[in-house]
């Protein structure tokens, strides 16, 4: 791509980020007729074999796209008016209600990447479902006077779905298999995104990949890095319900360590896992230290963008070179449990497996089966929660439960861990 061109695509997309994050997308709705009167269609640039390519990759590697699914909606949760009105729901507030909403919500994407998209199929239908939902969701969020479901945050939301694909694919072990593959993903997600009522001026999926890759890339400079750093109050909680929850269908998922992924990924200073991250991060400190004595703390806020999103203040954390001499004794490494620390390394192992053939096919095969299980024979929901909430319905609507979230304080209490409870933690 000659430079001038590149140029050029910046200017676009900087104003295409200017709108998205403005005032004005955010007042604007996601939808402005009720749900009762919606109307579906598809958008008039679709491209049905573009959207089948794209289809087709995807279930290909719907082991990694899962993994980047979970850790996007994890960063979903750090965007404060978003959070708000999911926790106002109050329909994902414990255990039990986070595993019916999420494993609903996975269920829905399921029907968008096995069934073909027209009028009449399951994924039709269930566009339409989600796109109803974030209607009523809209009205009952503004009467609670929780804020509102606008266009900025469901482009934002696209973001947790694709944007550490398009970012971190080595990080996934996703590769494109033949030419067009990417191009058929951007299309796919651009259809999906249009289909959920996005207006193309705010729809993060451009005209092509290269584009999307260089939004989602300024997205997560401005909006996801900070917020990840400076998480409204809940996060914590609305996370770990979500995680937990849907750990009765997949055993392998686990709070801890996806939760520092979930930074890891979203570029969070001080959040490092390999030796290129730490010698990165110290020049990063180096750089801003610019001559004072190195036992002095930099802030992370000056390691990271401006946000133009409204976020929580807290207190300053500072960065010290002499904390980051190892990746075993960075702070946020350290932090982790026996549990945490033996599930990251895992999920470490089973993504460069699966960059190669054998190993796609195999943890491929594997998610399968446990989708298959949750949602035929969910043993471990019915053991866990009840007989009752092992089988639903995902075309109604989620129970709700009044329970108040715990707040973030709560899980940043320090944790004791003897030896034997962490043996026994990856036991059981």
């Amino acid at each position: 791509m000659h430079l001038d061109k590149i140029i050029i695509i910046s200017d676009v997309l900087e104003e295409v980020a200017e709108n998205l994050f403005s005032a004005k997308a955010y007042e604007t709705p996601s939808d402005s007729v009720r749900a009762e009167d919606l109307v579906m269609k598809l958008p008039d640039w679709f491209d049905k074999k573009k959207h089948e390519q794209g289809r087709e990759f995807i279930k290909n590697f719907l082991f990694g796209q899962s993994v980047s699914m979970t850790l996007g909606l994890i960063s979903v949760f750090s965007i404060p008016t978003i959070l708000e009105v999911l926790v106002g729901t109050t329909r994902s507030n414990t255990e039990i209600t986070a595993y019916r909403r999420y494993w609903s919500t996975f269920s829905h994407i399921m029907y968008w990447f096995d069934d073909e998209l027209k009028p009449g199929s399951k994924s039709w239908k269930s566009l339409h479902t989600v796109r109803s939902r974030h209607v009523r969701a809209d009205r009952a969020a503004k009467l609670k006077r929780h804020g509102t479901v606008s266009q900025r945050d469901i482009s934002l939301t696209l973001f947790g779905f694709i944007g550490i694909t398009v970012l971190k694919p080595d990080k996934l072990g996703i590769t494109q298999l033949k030419p067009g593959d990417w191009e058929g993903f951007n299309h796919f997600w651009a259809v999906l995104g249009a289909m959920i009522g996005l207006e193309d001026k705010y729809n993060i999926c451009r005209k092509t990949f290269e584009e999307t890759r260089l939004m989602c890339k300024i997205i997560q400079e401005r909006i996801y890095t900070p917020c990840m750093e400076n998480v409204p109050e809940y996060f914590e909680h609305s996370s770990r319900v979500m995680l937990d929850g849907m750990n009765s269908v997949n055993p392998a998922i686990e709070a801890e360590s996806l939760m520092f992924m979930a930074r890891y990924v979203s570029d969070v200073p001080g959040y490092v896992y390999n030796e290129r991250d730490l010698f990165t991060l110290r020049d990063k400190i180096k750089k801003h230290l610019d001559g004072k004595p190195p036992n002095t703390g930099v802030d992370s806020e000056e390691l990271m963008g401006k946000c133009p999103l409204k976020l929580s203040k807290r207190p300053p954390r500072l960065l010290y070179l002499q904390d980051y001499e190892t990746v075993e004794n960075s702070p946020p490494y350290k932090q982790l449990t026996f549990k945490g620390k033996y599930k990251l390394a895992l999920m470490n192992i089973f993504m460069s497996f699966y960059s190669c053939f054998i190993g796609r096919a195999l943890l491929n095969f594997h998610f399968k089966f446990y989708i298959f299980l949750g949602k035929y024979l969910p043993y471990t929901v019915i053991w866990r929660y009840g007989f009752q909430h092992a089988y639903s319905d995902i075309f109604k609507e989620d129970p709700a439960d009044p329970t108040p979230p715990k707040p973030n304080s709560e899980y940043y209490k320090p944790k004791k861990e003897t030896w034997y409870e962490a043996i026994l933690s990856i036991l059981w």
